[in-house]
């Protein structure tokens, strides 16, 4: 399969669309109809293909495929209809050659990575990092032999003395899990493309909509669509954005025989998630600010951080690298973990969960969950304190939320 399948006229298709018109579509408009490819049946929700292989019409089919000289599907680990239609609606959104869905978030950010390193390769990775890709960089890939360095901070000079020679590529988060940090993509992007560094950016928290790191210079771009693209907290599901020579000649072949595959199910609600993606963090975006701003004013509140507060250390940076300042807040309670847990306990709207990017909002501590297994010394590295609390703004009533989180904090 080759193409815009979107854009594809085939016998008994409902749906004909050239190229050139997909190419001049608005955003919210490919979030709707980017990768649509229907059947003769001219379903108007997209096909849900729920199926692990395919039949061919003659064994010349089958060896065509298998060889890469005729187009089609041959394994659903390898490819799918539904898959596809989600791979390409993401890419319609991103504005990059190719994207390859992957069965988690976590997978997206491994396979990223692993397929590009050989033992005595080298990561510069910023420190600031979620605490499942803090074990990746940190102690996963070294057991094949990949080193690393962690870095704080926007400086260049810290930069350029991490990046070495052996330095394969650069891998950052902003903004960071969970203290919001945000780092200069292009900044770091052309201090490692002078290296000869790829630059790799996940970029959960800020969402396609929010931000285009590849605009900005980065390489890859990975995402776990169990957050915001999904946004309703039913499966999970992740994506890599790249070139289509990274797809074809490092991502495909790895991930094609390790089997971090997406399900067809998944990846049609994810499709359904995307359609409402721009409406839902523009809301969330919204929400959050106003949450911030309220926070602000609590006594028992020592620290807010929200890329769009004046006491945020990079806020310019955020309003030049994004086009809001998310649907998170972190917050910091002066009475540490007991008041941070006794808070938590008085929520009655504000659900206690690990997730994120959901309708619902949800907070969590990161100190003792997402971030409890990189220990103390690496917390205490990353400004995660005991009283730090995460919190995901979902699409309930702006007021409501206030009204919930202070009164749970005021006790």
């Amino acid at each position: 399969m080759t193409g815009c399948p979107g854009c594809r006229a085939e016998d008994g298709a409902a749906h004909i669309m050239t190229k050139d018109d997909c190419s001049r579509w608005g955003e919210a408009t490919r979030l709707v109809r980017g990768g649509l490819d229907r059947s003769p049946h001219g379903e108007t929700s997209e096909a849900l293909y729920l199926n692990s292989g395919f039949v061919y019409e003659d064994a010349e089919t089958a060896a065509a495929r298998f060889a890469g000289e005729a187009d089609g599907y041959v394994y659903a680990r390898y490819g799918n209809p539904t898959v596809t239609m989600f791979e390409e609606r993401l890419r319609l959104l991103e504005g990059s050659e190719a994207c390859y869905a992957t069965a988690s978030g976590m997978a997206a950010v491994f396979g990223a990575l692993a397929c590009q390193l050989r033992a005595g390769d080298h990561v510069v990775a910023s420190r600031a990092l979620f605490g499942s890709c803090y074990q990746i960089v940190t102690n996963i890939l070294p057991r094949f032999g990949v080193t690393h360095t962690l870095v704080d901070g926007n400086d260049p000079d810290v930069w350029r003395e991490a990046i070495t020679e052996n330095t394969r590529c650069v891998f950052l988060e902003t903004p960071s899990n969970p203290t919001l940090e945000v780092i200069d993509i292009a900044m770091v992007s052309d201090i490692a493309h002078k290296a000869g560094a790829r630059v790799v950016v996940d970029n959960v928290f800020a969402t396609p909509v929010l931000q285009k790191p590849m605009a900005l210079g980065a390489d890859i771009v990975v995402y776990s669509g169990t957050k915001h693209i999904d946004g309703q907290g039913r499966c999970l599901g992740g994506a890599i954005m790249s070139t289509a020579a990274f797809k074809e000649d490092e991502l495909k072949p790895f991930l094609r025989h390790t089997g971090p595959s997406l399900s067809p199910f998944n990846a049609w609600v994810l499709l359904k998630g995307l359609e409402t993606l721009k409406l839902r963090v523009r809301h969330q975006c919204a929400s959050a600010r106003a949450i911030a701003d309220a926070l602000q004013a609590l006594p028992a509140v020592e620290r807010v951080i929200y890329p769009e507060l004046d006491s945020h250390p990079q806020k310019a940076l955020a309003a030049r690298q994004m086009t809001a300042g998310g649907s998170m807040v972190t917050f910091v309670l002066k009475g540490g973990r007991e008041e941070a847990f006794d808070a938590l306990r008085r929520l009655s709207i504000v659900d206690i969960s690990n997730n994120l990017g959901d309708a619902k909002s949800l907070i969590t501590h990161p100190a003792s969950t997402t971030h409890r297994n990189i220990g103390e010394e690496a917390r205490a590295a990353m400004g995660i304190g005991e009283g730090m609390l995460r919190l995901s703004v979902g699409l309930e009533e702006t007021d409501d939320l206030i009204g919930d989180l202070t009164g749970a904090i005021a006790g």
